[in-house]
Order: structure tokens, then sequence, then C-alpha cells
């Protein structure tokens, strides 16, 4: 049997965001953590208002980024090995 719930880490600790049905108590567990996608703009000396004027800005790329062939760039080292 698998279930999955998310959750976080805090303190040394793992938080469900829900509780999981029909699971005994005691049951075991495999915990794995996954990098999160957000982006600690603080650390990186933006503000939220910033992060929103740039987001707007950049908007006008994304067409060309997200086109099928911009994905040799995803493992660009990979692909100039192979040339």
């Amino acid at each position: 049997m698998l279930v999955s719930v998310e959750g976080v880490y805090r303190n040394g600790r793992v938080e469900l965001t829900e509780s999981p049905n029909n699971i005994p108590e005691g049951t075991s567990v495999i915990v794995t953590f996954v990098k999160s996608n957000e982006i600690d703009l603080e650390s990186q000396g933006i503000d939220k208002e910033q992060a929103k004027l740039l987001r707007a800005n950049l908007a006008a790329f994304s067409e060309d980024w997200d086109s099928p062939e911009m994905g040799i760039y995803d493992d660009y080292d990979a692909a100039k090995a192979n040339l």
C-alpha cells in the first residue's frame, strides 16, 4: 500500500498538509525531501514588487523559452559534448 501526502520539514519534524485516510497508527513511512521550486527573493535582493515587474518585462520572451527547440539548452554541456 502506498499513500502520498505532502508536508513541510520544520524544526526537525515533518508536518503533513493533510491527514491520510485509513492509515493505522504506527504505520512505517518513507520521507523523500523535494527541493522547493520557490525562489527566496530576499536572498537575491529582490522584493515582491521588483519580481512582479521583472516577470512582466520578461513575459515577451516566454514563447521563445517554452518552444521545443530551446530544450537543447536544458542540458547545454551534454549537447555541446555531442557535437
